[in-house]
């Protein structure tokens, strides 16, 4: 069934299952995600990121399930395209008590947690009755390449413990070399666990290492062993006798790099472990919750309602955990969280996660349009085989900014209006920043080269007929379709832009831009409403097409307009199988209509539905299970800052124009927006 019905069974069940674990709306700790109930039958991890190496969770007592890193791709499985890597698991590990070792069979109260405010995610717990164990673990965000865990076991009676770090290569990778050395000093000795892998193909060399935090003086300290268990993994320990109520604690520090980062990743590992451990536990967690703290300086705060106010730092929290500033890299659609969509970039980076990172955090968003600019040539290289000008991007993109669509998805060769997406996040960074210098020297070479693929894109048949014909639409239901809105719509703002910046620098601009754009049509159907493309006839859609020309574009800007293909296309969007942001767009439009009724019930629609345990991480569709699904994360932020919130982008800068809260929420604050960290609210 393509139309939208209400399935009340299916959400009621929802609202119960979500609900379980909280006590009542006044415990909800909007800053912390707790799992008191771990079923590993029924679990999927939270990522602890830094923009450029995640960590992903596993209900088993100390396991991590995947370690990732932005920027590391190789050939291998899926589509005959490069994939992102797992890296080498470095913070595994494990500990025995008198011999025996812990593991989620002979724990009790096991219980887990993510801080969002200060990226760390927790878990605690008994064994049997002889200890109480909890241990942090962190992606340092000071330290790009570097992790950190802290273990801290309490003794209920006297016991023995043999604690371990174990280094493990992932299957894909071959060619591993495993070493142990041990750096003596007169102030420290230093045990490194070391290895090093080629990808898949050799093209890349991966590396990793780590070391122990010990707690006692120098001297004092435990005796470190290396065992050596298969090419695979190697491990390092200690034991360490304690006595009934004596406490204590040790951390795995640990940096994983590769040649993609480094042109010596074995050497630099090695390096910053050493760091590391001469930082010392006090300061990394110092430094790491610092920049945490200048990161939340921008924050989006609800009053009168907890669970959404959680959710939103959820999301927020994830967004920032994804992106780094000074990278030149952009996020997957499942950002660091995992192998999702082979780690490529969409235009879910640059129109989905980009503007709320721009909004309120400019300095990390030009890491993303730094990412296009350096790929620029390649685009070009791309525009001159399929006979075009200017430059053609990747539908998926990854390292070297060719196209990476597996060749069975028709969007590879056909999904243009990413080179739209492209040039309207280099116009937007112009426009919050109004950074003129950056215009000239990487704004403006985006824009003439998006301008000019649109201009020999078009197809010219007379006035008002410069089609854009066989595209795969926004709607990625509609393949081969001609005159699709969205890639119509954003063709002609990008050349508009152009022209605009052209302006700005004291450049002429091209004089053809400004007649295609005048000449793209935007279709309509006989009773008004704006045509998704030319063979169109109300079928079900999978992504918000039509409704992005009200925004991000505002090609369609009167109200009623607005309302009447917002009714229409809301109402064709089956109940499965479609993406977070989509419904995302309709709660932002409704909030500036100033329906706050149907505005609310699109927003718990857009995400409440695609949850999952225990930590509420966000799937790509209802009842999906591959989370986190960054771009839903993104729309739904944009939800709330351009809906409810008002912002809009204007050639001048952030404006706030009128909109309408939901009558759940009191009021809604935005703090820390644009390049001077202004402060936006709206009250009933």
């Amino acid at each position: 069934m393509l139309f939208m019905k209400k399935n009340l069974l299916y959400f009621f069940s929802l609202i119960v299952f979500f609900s379980s674990n909280l006590i009542s709306a006044q415990t909800i700790d909007t800053w912390k995600i707790k799992a008191d109930k771990i079923d590993p039958a029924n679990y999927y991890g939270v990522t602890v990121a830094n923009g450029m190496i995640g960590i992903v969770s596993s209900p088993e007592p100390f396991k991590i399930k995947d370690v990732v890193l932005a920027g590391a791709y190789d050939l291998y499985g899926r589509g005959r395209v490069s994939n992102f890597l797992r890296s080498f698991n470095l913070l595994n590990g494990y500990v025995e008590v008198d011999g025996k070792r812990i593991d989620a069979k002979n724990t009790t109260n096991f219980q887990q947690s993510l801080d969002m405010r200060h990226a760390s995610f927790n878990a605690s717990f008994d064994y049997e009755n002889k200890a109480t164990v909890t241990y942090t673990y962190y992606s340092l965000r000071q330290l790009p390449f570097t992790v950190l865990m802290d273990v801290t076991i309490t003794a209920k009676k006297d016991i023995n413990i043999n604690a371990a770090s174990v280094m493990e290569a992932p299957d894909a990778l071959k060619e591993v070399q495993n070493y142990y050395n041990e750096i003596d000093r007169p102030h420290v000795v230093i045990s490194l666990l070391t290895s090093s892998a080629k990808s898949p193909t050799g093209k890349l060399l991966m590396c990793a290492s780590n070391t122990f935090l010990f707690s006692e003086p120098h001297g004092q300290e435990p005796r470190v062993i290396h065992e050596m268990w298969d090419n695979n993994m190697h491990l390092m320990k200690f034991s360490k006798q304690l006595k009934a109520g004596e406490k204590y604690s040790y951390c795995i520090a640990g940096t994983s790099i590769t040649s993609a980062h480094h042109d010596d990743p074995l050497n630099e590992a090695e390096r910053m472990t050493i760091f590391a451990k001469l930082e010392g536990r006090e300061r990394l967690i110092q430094f790491h919750n610092k920049a945490w703290d200048d990161l939340w300086k921008s924050d989006i705060v609800i009053e009168g309602d907890d669970q959404s106010q959680q959710d939103i730092h959820s999301m927020l929290y994830h967004l920032y955990s994804f992106v780094r500033e000074g990278t030149a890299l952009s996020p997957s659609p499942m950002g660091l969280s995992g192998l999702g969509y082979n780690g490529h970039v969409f235009w879910d980076a640059d129109l989905w996660m980009y503007p709320a990172i721009l909004v309120l955090h400019p300095e990390i968003a030009k890491s993303l349009v730094e990412y296009r600019y350096e790929r620029l040539e390649a685009a070009k290289r791309n525009a001159f085989n399929h006979g075009y000008k200017g430059a053609m991007f990747p539908w998926e993109s990854a390292a070297s900014g060719v196209e990476e669509t597996p060749v069975w998805a028709l969007s590879g060769p056909f999904e243009h209006h990413i080179s739209a997406c492209v040039g309207l996040a280099a116009w937007n960074y112009y426009c919050v920043t109004q950074d003129k210098d950056w215009l000239k020297e990487k704004g403006w070479p985006l824009l003439k080269a998006t301008a000019d693929f649109w201009a020999s894109r078009v197809e010219r048949n007379g006035q008002g007929k410069y089609d854009i014909k066989n595209v795969v639409a926004a709607d990625e239901w509609a393949e081969n379709v001609d005159n699709n809105a969205w890639t119509n719509a954003a063709a002609k703002a990008v050349l508009q832009h152009a022209t605009d910046a052209a302006k700005i620098l004291g450049i002429s601009a091209d004089a053809d831009w400004m007649n295609v754009a005048n000449n793209i049509p935007i279709l309509k159907l006989d009773d008004g409403i704006t045509k998704e493309h030319a063979t169109y006839h109300g079928e079900g859609i999978k992504q918000a097409d039509v409704n992005l020309l009200a925004y991000p574009l505002k090609e369609i800007t009167d109200s009623k307009q607005i309302k009447k293909d917002l009714e229409y296309y809301s109402s064709r969007v089956p109940n499965e199988g479609t993406p977070a942001m989509t419904q995302a767009i309709f709660t932002l439009l409704y909030s500036r209509l100033g329906d706050g009724e149907k505005a609310w019930h699109w927003f718990q629609d857009a995400y409440l539905p695609n949850l999952n345990p225990p930590f509420r991480v966000i799937a790509e569709t209802k009842g999906g299970t591959n989370p986190y699904f960054a771009t839903g994360a993104g729309g739904v932020v944009q939800s709330l800052l351009m809906g409810f919130g008002g912002l809009e982008i204007t050639d001048k800068g952030i404006i706030q124009i009128k909109s309408t809260l939901p009558k759940q929420w009191k009021s809604l604050t935005i703090k820390g927006v644009g390049p001077l960290s202004k402060t936006f609210a709206v009250e009933k």
